[in-house]
Order: structure tokens, then C-alpha cells, then sequence
């Protein structure tokens, strides 16, 4: 598509459907900030084309083509993202993997993600709110689904990342993930808040269990990023990016609880884009990493002990990004004001976790950019940017080859004529949770009444009102 004419029809759906809201380093990373995609990226399709046809007769009158209406696509998005959790769980009462959800759809069939399962577990109070399934069906599919993560293969209570569908046994030789264990945990915690009765003391039990001490490099007070039997422990959460989950966690745990010290070692680097506002930014730049920990976790007039409002650094940083796609619109095909927010997603060379923008590193040299955008990007940050999501939105409702079986395809690329075949789970899910929550505080309204997490943040010093 044309992009000055994509950024006339945008503006046009934004009339039309859009009201106005109201508005040094320490070390390196020793690996990506997030491992949440296998090793080995997997095979994309080919590029897809776009048929055009033109007009045989001008004697017939041009159809007038309705702009959707932006409440009619945000439904659309929620309804397939939870469709993807509730599809594509291992249903087979009779597995010891029931319960577990793939990491992606179509690509890597039989393979699970325990990230996925957390979005996913989440994702069916969301259902049950949304009166997409009954509260018993949600109920009974996250309580065999807790069954089924107590019966799995730890370290310490921490989960292997990539598991297989069926028999819930490692997949890939793949890592102990403490951030994947952290997002899983966000929805064990949604479910025993949300369903109580018998969920909540098994909910209880899987959290309990994990020795977050154990994952601590305690001469440097960070966290490793992951642990392999053969290898040991691997990478430092040593500069910002989605792990904030993680320290409320391990400080809210009453069984293996670490102190406020992890919480304040990492490096926080504060940049900006040209003359924008400075923000705690992440190592690539991805937007997601200012996205994860607020999916669950109200930070909304928190701050900390150093005077941090991570919500309000969440709004810079999205901000930043919405103002770099709109200073490289001339540049790009893909990348503009109707689509930002770059992040890690498939691409048209397969997975890349070092998609992002400006500030990255300590040099702004460490994100990449090949005009590959995925739509998750700046859906999840609706609650940061409500307009500019909205008008996102709208623009990918207008592109047909991005529409899927579960909502929006993971990312596309206008430059190389190229749509994502798979969804991603973790992908689909903080889209959801973030719809959820701009909606009405649906996620916050339960997770919140966790006392774990209230006990997190305050061990952490991260109060309100501060």
C-alpha cells in the first residue's frame, strides 16, 4: 500500500471511529534480555503478495468503504488472542502436558511455552469477564492446569522454558528461565485471585516452591537470566528491562523471599530520543520490556524510594518510540505515526529479539531496525498512549493479508512485501491483558489482590503516594 495513501485512509478511520481519550555501565547483558523464542528461529513463509485488481467499467458507482469502528477491532483483537489460549491448550485429559499452550500457532506444533501458559491463565479470567466462556469452564481449565504444572520437572521450583505439548518433559535442551518462570507465576497468581476455592491453595503451592535465593548471583545481587544442568547459570538481569515481576515476587514470597537489594543493583540508564523526555530505558530498545510487568502489576502512582514511577516511565518510553516512527516515516514503508512500536517478534529472517528503538545501550547502537513491525507493539501500550494505540489499531484493521485466524498476524514488513504466518503467545497475550486493562482495569482489579504482590512492593519500598 501506497504509504502516503495508508496514512490518508489512517487519519480517515481515526475521524471516523476514534473518539479523543482523557487523557557504564555495570556489565553487558550476557544474553538477550528475554528468551522467550527457541534458540533456533523458526522457518517463515515465503513473502506474501498483494493482489490489486482494477475496475472493468466505469459506468457502476465506486462502493463507499465504511471505516471500522475502533471499539469493533479492539473486540475482534481481544477475542482472537483469547481464542488462541483456550484453542490451542493441550486439552487431553488423560496428558501429563494438559493445560500447557504452544509458544506460537501454526509454526513449532507440540512445542509449549510456560510463558504462553501464564498469559494464558490470565487470559481465562479474562474470558469469564468477557462472557466468552463460563466461569466453570474457566475454573475447571485453570485448576487441571495448575495440577499439571506441580507435577512438572523443576529446578528449585523454577520451570524449564520450552516444554513438550504432550508429555510436558523439556523440549530443545532449553533454559531455566527465571523471567518465563516469573510470567507463568503472574498467572498462577491471576487464577488463585480470581477462581479462589481449590485453585487459590494450589496457586499458593507452585509459588511457594520456588527458591528465588537460588537464582541469585549474590556477590553482584542480580538475578541470572537462565540455568542449564549441563552449563549452570547464565546472563545477569543487570539493566532494565521487563524483570520489575521478578523482584516483587521474590520479594513477596514468604517461603524464599530475597530482599529490596536485587530491585536497586540493576543499571538504570536514562536517555531520550532528540528532545524528548529522559526515561530508564531497556537494553535493545524493545517496547515490550516497558509492557510485561504492567500487565499484571498497577504501578499507576507508585514510585520508589528513589523517586521512580515506572508507569510514568512506561508513558516516556512509548512516547519516545511513537515520536522516532514519526520522525523515520520518510524512510520506511512499514514504520510511521499509523504503525510503531518496535519490538521483538518474527521477521521476515525468522525470530529477532534485537528489534527495538532508540535510546538502546549505552550508544544507541544496539537495537535493529529493518522495517518489520509488529502489531502487539503498540497495542500493548494502550494504556501509555490511548490515542496513538487507537489509531494504530485502526490502520491494522485496514490491511487484510494481517488478519488471522486469532486477530492480528505477529508483525509484517511493507518494505519486503511480508506478513508473519504464526501468532506468538506471549505476543497475543499482552495484548489482551493490556485491551483488558484499558477496557477496565479488569487484570488490575484481581491481581491486585494478591497479598504477595502488595508485600513485593512494599518490601521493595515501591509505595503510593511516595
Amino acid at each position: 500500500m501506497n504509504k502516503l495513501l495508508a496514512a490518508g485512509l489512517a487519519a480517515t478511520l481515526v475521524l471516523a471511529g476514534c473518539a479523543t481519550p482523557t487523557p557504564a555501565p555495570t556489565s553487558v547483558p550476557t544474553a538477550p534480555p528475554t528468551a522467550t523464542e527457541p534458540p533456533t528461529a523458526p522457518a517463515t513463509a515465503a513473502a506474501t503478495s498483494t493482489a490489486t485488481s482494477t475496475a472493468t467499467s466505469t459506468a457502476a458507482p465506486t462502493p463507499t468503504m465504511m471505516p471500522p469502528d475502533i471499539e469493533d477491532v479492539i473486540a475482534a483483537e481481544m477475542r482472537g488472542s483469547f481464542d488462541f489460549f483456550w484453542e490451542q491448550a493441550n486439552t487431553d485429559e488423560a496428558s501429563p502436558g494438559y493445560g500447557l499452550i504452544r509458544d506460537r500457532y501454526p509454526g513449532s506444533e507440540g512445542i509449549a511455552s510456560i510463558a504462553s501458559v501464564g498469559f494464558g491463565l490470565t487470559a481465562y479470567a479474562i474470558g469469564v469477564e468477557k462472557g466468552y466462556i463460563t466461569r466453570e469452564e474457566g475454573y475447571d481449565r485453570a485448576s487441571r492446569t495448575l495440577d499439571t504444572l506441580l507435577a512438572l520437572d523443576r529446578e528449585e521450583g523454577f520451570f524449564y522454558h520450552f516444554l513438550d505439548l504432550q508429555t510436558g518433559r523439556r523440549a530443545w535442551s532449553s533454559e531455566v528461565s527465571s523471567i518465563d518462570t516469573a510470567i507463568l507465576l503472574m498467572g498462577v497468581l491471576s487464577v488463585g485471585a480470581y477462581f479462589g476455592e481449590d485453585v487459590a491453595p494450589k496457586a499458593q503451592a507452585i509459588y511457594d516452591g520456588v527458591n528465588f535465593p537460588w537464582f541469585l548471583d549474590e556477590e553482584r545481587q542480580m538475578f541470572y537470566m537462565a540455568y542449564r544442568p549441563e552449563k549452570g547459570f547464565e546472563g545477569h538481569w543487570d539493566f532494565y528491562a521487563e524483570q520489575l515481576m521478578l523482584y516483587v515476587l521474590a520479594a513477596g514470597s514468604t517461603t524464599h523471599p530475597t530482599d529490596e537489594r536485587p530491585y536497586y543493583a540493576f543499571t538504570r540508564h536514562e536517555a531520550q530520543f532528540r528532545d524528548g523526555q529522559p526515561f530508564i530505558h531497556s537494553w535493545f530498545g524493545s517496547i515490550f520490556t516497558y509492557q510485561f510487568s504492567h500487565a499484571w502489576i498497577d504501578f499507576r502512582g507508585y514510585t520508589d524510594r528513589e523517586g521512580v514511577d515506572w508507569f510514568d516511565n512506561s508513558v516516556a518510553a512509548t512516547l519516545s518510540q511513537y515520536a522516532f516512527a514519526e520522525y523515520m516515516d520518510a524512510k520506511y514503508e512499514t514504520l510511521g505515526a499509523n504503525a510503531w512500536g518496535l519490538s521483538a517478534s518474527d521477521g521476515p529472517g525468522g525470530y529477532n529479539g534485537l528489534y527495538g528503538a532508540p535510546p538502546s545501550g549505552f550508544d544507541n547502537r544496539q537495537h535493529k531496525i529493518d522495517d518489520t513491525i509488529p502489531p502487539y507493539g503498540a497495542i500493548g501500550s494502550i494504556l501509555f498512549a490511548p490515542e496513538q494505540a487507537r489509531q494504530a489499531l485502526l490502520y491494522y484493521a485496514s490491511l487484510p493479508e494481517l488478519q488471522g485466524r486469532y486477530g492480528f498476524r505477529d508483525a509484517f514488513n511493507l518494505t519486503e512485501g511480508w506478513y508473519a504466518p504464526d501468532v506468538i503467545g506471549i505476543d497475543k497475550g499482552i495484548s489482551l491483558l493490556m485491551l483488558a486493562n484499558a477496557e477496565n482495569d479488569s487484570v488490575y482489579q484481581f491481581f491486585m489482590q494478591n497479598e504477595q504482590v502488595l508485600r513485593g512492593l512494599e518490601r521493595l519500598q515501591i509505595r503510593m503516594g511516595d
